[in-house]
């Protein structure tokens, strides 16, 4: 991971955004259509930092950042299916921690779809904790009758 560069995204990344996302949130199949596109992922990016990793000029993962006073929030954490399993995911996860800790913020935290209890496990592994819940509000439809709802983790920072 010492040659890998995270760097903070701009509007002329999106076409390598959106299909990095949309690609490793493929696995989602109860969201119809795809995780994001460019006037969503413009919109995230007023209100939040997306950050981006890249080897060699080529974007492997990237992670949503959104600092709220002492708290921050991270999200949409996508790493190219071709690079899964080979531990970006807490790499980024811990850009995202470091991100935030250099803006001061003291806690972190995510929203975990019920319907990706995986996820829970993988995050408990990096410190954090359930701390409630909250509605899901997609940005596009579920299919069929799915009920999901977010899981909030949190950790200190």
């Amino acid at each position: 991971m010492d040659q890998i560069r995270i760097r903070a995204a701009g509007a002329d990344d999106l076409p390598v955004l959106i299909p990095l996302i949309n690609e490793a949130f493929a696995v989602e199949e109860f969201i119809d259509g795809a995780r994001t596109d460019e006037e969503r992922l413009s919109a995230t990016l007023r209100s939040g930092e997306i950050l981006i990793a890249e080897l060699d000029g080529r974007a492997l993962a990237s992670v949503y950042v959104e600092l709220r006073g002492e708290r921050a929030y991270f999200g949409m954490l996508a790493v190219d299916p071709a690079q899964q399993g080979r531990g970006f995911g807490k790499y980024m996860t811990e850009a995202a921690e470091k991100y935030a800790r250099d803006h001061g913020c003291k806690f972190m935290e995510i929203n975990v779809l019920s319907l990706r209890p995986e996820l829970l496990r993988f995050y408990q592994k990096l410190g954090y904790r359930e701390t409630g819940t909250e509605e899901f509000k997609p940005s596009r439809p579920l299919k069929g009758r799915v009920a999901c709802h977010c899981i909030v983790m949190s950790k200190v920072l």
